[in-house]
Order: structure tokens, then C-alpha cells, then sequence
């Protein structure tokens, strides 16, 4: 099973559910944790990891040569992002706007473009005694988030619970790590941000037909917007994490709970009966 954890903002929580939720379960079955936030990976925080390896990740990068270029403007023409701009018959690049769409190799007619390669990130290989965790961690000042989170989910073992800590938010990034997900838990709080937050995500989740169900994280009195709105759309609340100094203590220690490795440990079976 691929289960994604997600949240519509950063600090709900989605990082504390998915080191919790791979923790509890690995004494009992086949598990690993693939950290897809890729611009802020955090999940080896919380464990004693031995490295293995690491792999960069490419994609298409335009080659120009200058000497069979006309000036003809058609490659700056067709780049939705003005990564290529012709002065004086000159192509300029500017490589970190570039999203490798390939457009501007596909219209060249005098065959100046050509396809060349550039690295936007790695994918690094750990593990926590039995716990793998792949990690995607984009290089700086690239744009290409969903293209490294595409091939970091490739690289999760099918034969196991893949739990995938998604970007936040309900941007490219966060719908590649949900596309194709067999079931995702959305982590929200109960404020009126995250309910707004909240309703975001549920409406990518339905458009990529993924099935779901919340976590309220810092639970208090409170909670009555996200509860009767989850009861309003028919998606189950499995579980109300308590707004809790000590919990909050141990996380910013990098350490886990043993709250919530029990509680979190049983609500699988509740998401295996949903699928």
C-alpha cells in the first residue's frame, strides 16, 4: 500500500505522523518511510540512521549551439517560463527557471537545441535498524520539486507499506506525491486556518480519486469546525492527537513519543478496511 501523509500548510503535524506511524508499525509487517518533501526533507531527524547511498536525479536540460542558430526567437516564443530569451541573435539561458517541458528542442527548426542533461536533486538510501527511509532532497534554487518527488516514490518498494510524508500545501509538489496514492491521511488543526487548509486538500484528493481521512493534531476544545465539517463531507477522523507540551518537547528533541507510537499503530487496520 502507498499511504501519503499530508496537510494544506507547513507545522500541522505530517512529518510527526509519518516518523510515528513507520515506527509503530515496523516490528509487525513490511514498512518504509519515503520523505517527499523534498525541499525541507526532516525525517532522518528523528532517527539513528546508517547511510548506504545516494543517486543524483537528472532531467532534460536544452543544449544551444550557437553556430547553427538563426535568431529566429521560436525556442523563446514557446517557453511558458522565459527561460530562453534571444538578444541580438544570441540565446540567453537561464536554467534555474527551466522545467525541462522540452518544447524549445521540439520547435527548433534549424536544430540548434538539442537535449542535454543537469542534476536537480538525489534521492539518499538509510536505514533506522529495520526501518528504510529514501529521502529526496532537492538542490537549491531548482524548480523541478515534482520531477524529483516523481522519482523518489519510483524508487519505494511495492512489496511493502510505503508511508510517504508529502510537501505541504496543494501545489504541483503535493499532487505529484499524492497522484496515484492508494490512500492519504490529512493532518490538519483545529483553527480556522487549517479547516480553510483543510477543505483544500480534500478537493485534490477527490480530484485525483484518492480515498482519505483526518488527523487533528493539537486537539483541544476547539475542535468543533474541523469535526463538524469532516461529518458535513462523510471523512472519518481517526484519531485527536492532544495539544501536548510534553509531546511537543519530545519532537523538537528529535525524539518519538510512546503516546503516539501507540495510538498511531492502531489505526492501520482502520485504513486497510477503507480501501
Amino acid at each position: 500500500m502507498r499511504l501519503v501523509i499530508a496537510s494544506g500548510k507547513g507545522g500541522t503535524g505530517k512529518t510527526l505522523v509519518a516518523t510515528h506511524l513507520a515506527a509503530s508499525l515496523i516490528k509487525d509487517r513490511k514498512v518504509e518511510l519515503v520523505d517527499c518533501d523534498v525541499e525541507e526533507p526532516n525525517s532522518h531527524l528523528f532517527y539513528d540512521l546508517e547511510f548506504e547511498k545516494s543517486e543524483e536525479v537528472k532531467t532534460i536540460s536544452p543544449k544551444i549551439d550557437s553556430s547553427l542558430c538563426t535568431g529566429c526567437n521560436i525556442c523563446s516564443e514557446r517557453c511558458e517560463f522565459n527561460a530562453l530569451s534571444v538578444v541580438n541573435k544570441n540565446v540567453i539561458f537561464f536554467p534555474e527557471l527551466c522545467h525541462s517541458c522540452g518544447g524549445c528542442i521540439l520547435f527548433c527548426k534549424a536544430k540548434a537545441v538539442t537535449k542535454g542533461e543537469k542534476v536537480i536533486g538525489k534521492i539518499e538510501y538509510a536505514k533506522s535498524g529495520e526501518l528504510p527511509l529514501i529521502t529526496g532532497r532537492l538542490n537549491i534554487g531548482s524548480a523541478l520539486a515534482p520531477e524529483l518527488i516523481e522519482a523518489t516514490i519510483k524508487k519505494a518498494d511495492k512489496s511493502k507499506l510505503s508511508i510517504i510524508d508529502s510537501p505541504p500545501g496543494t501545489s504541483c509538489s503535493a499532487v505529484a506525491a499524492l497522484t496515484n496514492a492508494d490512500f492519504c491521511l490529512l493532518v490538519t488543526e483545529p483553527t480556522p486556518y487549517g479547516l480553510h487548509d483543510l477543505e483544500k486538500t480534500v478537493l485534490v484528493a477527490r480530484r485525483l480519486e484518492v480515498a482519505a481521512a483526518v488527523i487533528i493534531n493539537k486537539s483541544q476544545k476547539t475542535n468543533n469546525m474541523i469535526t463538524e465539517y469532516c461529518k458535513r463531507e462523510n471523512i472519518p477522523v481517526l484519531l485527536q492527537i492532544p495539544f501536548s507540551l510534553e509531546i511537543a518537547k519530545e519532537y523538537a528533541e528529535g525524539r518519538l513519543s510512546a503516546y503516539l507510537l501507540s495510538s498511531l499503530k492502531k489505526i492501520i487496520d482502520q485504513i486497510e478496511g477503507m480501501i
